[in-house]
């Protein structure tokens, strides 16, 4: 399951990365996972070359596009309110072509173009770069439509536009699409099969950041551990075609090895992890290199062993306890978090409670939780009747959230006292007076403004807590800053 991004995304660019002579306005959104963030930075990109420069304000766009999520039923019903508000819009400016991206288009494509009529073109994960010639079938009063997924394309070859970037922080996506098969989940039916991009594109990508300002980059794939480059290498590392034909493949743990030695001062993130395809490895690099965050998003969806089997989930219960162990043992203090699903079809109170014991063990620093919905599509609901009342449903998550707001709140308060390293990313929601920053363990601190600016490294002494937030002082700034100045 992928992580959730819970609010909207709405397009916007820094003014460095608009082109100057483009006469067109493209309106973006984006819904869903960090996933879909990063595509449409990529499709800003190919469109940024097509004559269009981004624009935050709806009534001025030329074109309208929504990134879509089909991982739960109220994403798809909020992506439906949007096109609904555009089309209000576009009666104003019949001129404004309106488009879906992502996994709805996938899924629905011939619902939006021919049944409802309520978008001019569709286009699937895989096919952004044919978006030029899908706009140019709308010009000519044509349907446009493209959802064919791909065994290749990673769009290693695109430089993004980053948009809505604090100038800090950004994504890098590392591998496409999926061949796990959780018989939940709709992406690998969306977003195809499982593909990893060039590592060699992936270290230019991240250079460049570094060259712009970015301090903090987070390494993106519906599965980043399993990661792996076949018969290629870095192009320096060969002098001849043939010999990079006998390279040895790279793994996800030597693809983070190599980001972390490229870029010693920039932060490293990564999302999402699969229990079955965590190694070892992975682990250590992570210990070895301080500029690789101590933090894992670690889905888990459930507790219970029978329920885990029916979702297809290659992990058991002690699996997990294993390399949760490992892990606390290799980086003591690293921030673990989780994705659970309650009410799985079949779904009973003994396997709510191993649900709820395997929390107590791992006690998560935060995580994604749901009430289990029916993805049309998915082996799930092929496969599996759901029968759990709503009301179960309801009981259950409200167990869990409960459950992990006390872990929360405990991991947090390990925190007090102790002076950490945070990136100041921007000024914090409550107070025009503090920053907002996270540290290695992904958790949210804030702080007195003081002198510091966005974008510093900064030593702060935690001083107050809440489940979710850090409130400290700063102390000075830390090594990574200083060795960066």
């Amino acid at each position: 399951m992928e992580k959730v991004i819970d609010e909207t995304l709405q397009g916007q660019t820094l003014v460095k990365d608009n082109k100057i002579g483009n006469s067109k306005k493209l309106y973006i959104e984006s819904y869903g996972c960090a996933m879909n963030f990063s595509d449409s930075e990529i499709v800003a990109s190919i469109l940024n070359n097509q004559g269009y420069n981004t624009t935050n304000e709806l009534i001025e766009a030329d074109l309208v596009l929504v990134n879509t999520c089909s991982i739960r039923d109220k994403a798809e019903q909020t992506v439906r309110k949007r096109l609904e508000k555009f089309n209000a819009v576009k009666k104003d400016n019949p001129s404004m072509k309106v488009g879906v991206l992502g996994c709805m288009a996938e899924r629905l494509k011939h619902k939006f173009l021919e049944e409802e009529k309520i978008v001019d073109l569709v286009v699937g994960p895989d096919a952004y770069k044919d978006l030029p010639n899908l706009l140019e079938e709308v010009e000519n009063g044509r349907d446009a439509i493209n959802v064919i997924l791909s065994k290749e394309e990673t769009y290693g070859d695109i430089s993004p536009v980053r948009l809505q970037s604090n100038g800090v922080s950004a994504f890098v996506s590392i591998t496409r699409g999926c061949d796990n098969m959780c018989t939940f989940c709709v992406v690998p039916f969306t977003r195809g099969r499982e593909r990893s991009r060039d590592p060699q594109s992936i270290l230019d990508e991240v250079n460049d950041l570094w060259e712009k300002g970015f301090k903090e980059i987070t390494l993106l794939g519906q599965n980043v551990d399993s990661y792996l480059w076949y018969g290629g290498g870095l192009k320096k590392d060969f002098k001849k075609a043939s010999e990079m034909q006998k390279a040895t493949a790279v793994y996800f743990a030597d693809l983070l090895d190599m980001v972390a030695k490229a870029q010693p001062r920039m932060r490293i993130r990564f999302s999402t992890s699969n229990p079955q395809d965590m190694t070892l490895d992975v682990i250590e690099v992570m210990a070895k290199h301080h500029n690789i965050c101590n933090y894992i998003h670690l889905p888990v969806q459930s507790g219970s062993d029978r329920i885990l089997k029916k979702m297809n989930r290659l992990h058991t219960r002690e699996d997990y306890f294993e390399l949760i162990d490992n892990i606390r043992k290799i980086i003591p203090d690293c921030g673990i978090s989780q994705d659970m699903i309650t009410g799985f079809p079949s779904e009973t109170e003994e396997d709510h409670r191993d649900t709820l014991s395997l929390m107590r063990y791992v006690k998560y620093d935060f995580g994604y939780m749901f009430a289990y919905s029916e993805r049309p599509g998915t082996l799930g609901a092929k496969k599996f009747q759901d029968d759990v009342p709503e009301s179960v449903k309801k009981k259950r998550l409200q167990d869990i959230i409960d459950l992990q707001q006390l872990h929360s709140k405990y991991r947090t308060e390990q925190h007090l006292g102790k002076i950490e390293e945070v990136l100041i990313e921007k000024e914090s929601k409550k107070s025009n007076l503090e920053w907002s920053g996270r540290n290695t363990q992904n958790t949210t601190v804030v702080f007195p403004k003081e002198h510091y600016k966005v974008g510093d490294y900064v030593l702060v002494e935690m001083k107050e807590c809440t489940s979710a937030t850090l409130k400290g002082k700063a102390v000075g700034y830390s090594p990574m800053q200083t060795s960066s100045s």
